[in-house]
């Protein structure tokens, strides 16, 4: 099939999350879509070609971006807009945006002062990664069985939608869809404390002093999964943060009350409190992982 009669997809930003779209819609598709790519460095752009995350990789936009019907952007969140400023001049008329942004209110509201009415932008914020970054760390199944919001209120026309969908859903992914501004809230309780959490115990027992090397002596599997994201790309978490402020620090200040009372437990002896404490999180771990797997079991 000829570069003229398949799907073009432009992927900004091959990294994990570009790479392993661009994987996964290669295997299941191969020459039905051609896909070109920009990466940070040379380096990466020819590691994605190699790989087969990307048909063709280049350092000029244009080149990238001129003749694709989507283009799925994955850089940092502070440089989406940036990037759909430069692109917007070599953009067609229909062509549809999309993007793997953990914040979307932020891209959102700085997007629809720039985006003339035919060009499509359809948020997107596929809820899976890694602790690992890069093309190299990219699987054509890391999107499947993970949820994948899809935020429809950005005035996007059905049949835009539906082409973006259509290549979408080759990722078996969970769809679910929120608006701009729960997913925001949600998304600050489920993925953005929990990763400052993590980066803050790795920090805790780095002010160990002099306990530091007897305390590296005891790690296992217990500091290992609970620190485990705290090994996730500095400057994307920057972004959230900063793109993403009200929600996390509102929710950061709740989980300082949570911690405060359980201090004043432990201060007090009051086992009781804190078995309840444990006891309470257990059952509702538990029932809400059982509804999880419930509702989006593929089997």
């Amino acid at each position: 099939m000829s570069e003229k009669n398949c799907t073009r997809l432009a992927i900004i930003g091959v990294g994990l999350i570009g790479g392993s779209l661009g994987l996964c819609l290669k295997d299941k598709l191969g020459d039905k879509i051609f896909i070109t790519g920009l990466c940070r460095t040379e380096i990466s752009m020819i590691k994605a070609v190699e790989l087969g995350a990307i048909d063709f990789a280049s350092s000029n936009v244009e080149k990238v971006v001129s003749d694709a019907e989507i283009i799925f952007l994955s850089p940092p969140v502070l440089q989406i807009v940036p990037m759909v400023k430069k692109i917007l001049p070599f953009l067609k008329p229909g062509t549809i945006l999309t993007d793997a942004g953990s914040t979307k209110q932020f891209i959102w509201q700085e997007l629809k002062k720039i985006l003339p009415p035919d060009i499509y932008y359809i948020a997107g914020h596929p809820m899976t990664g890694r602790e690992k970054s890069g093309v190299t760390a990219a699987k054509k199944d890391l999107f499947k069985d993970k949820a994948y919001v899809i935020v429809e209120d950005t005035g996007a026309p059905p049949e835009a939608h539906e082409k973006l969908m259509s290549l979408l859903r080759l990722t078996e992914a969970n769809f679910t869809e929120l608006d701009i501004a729960k997913h925001d809230r949600c998304a600050a309780i489920i993925s953005h404390v929990p990763h400052v959490t993590a980066a803050a115990l790795v920090t805790l027992l780095n002010r160990a002093g002099g306990d530091l090397d007897s305390c590296l002596k005891l790690i296992g599997g217990g500091f290992k999964d609970t620190t485990r994201i705290a090994s996730s790309n500095a400057d994307m978490w920057a972004d959230i943060c900063m793109t993403n402020a009200d929600a996390i620090s509102n929710n950061l200040r709740d989980l300082q009350e949570i911690i405060g009372g359980v201090i004043k437990s432990i201060e007090n002896h009051d086992r009781q409190a804190v078995h309840d404490y444990f006891a309470q999180s257990k059952a509702r771990r538990d029932e809400i992982l059982e509804t999880v797997e419930k509702k989006f079991d593929p089997n």
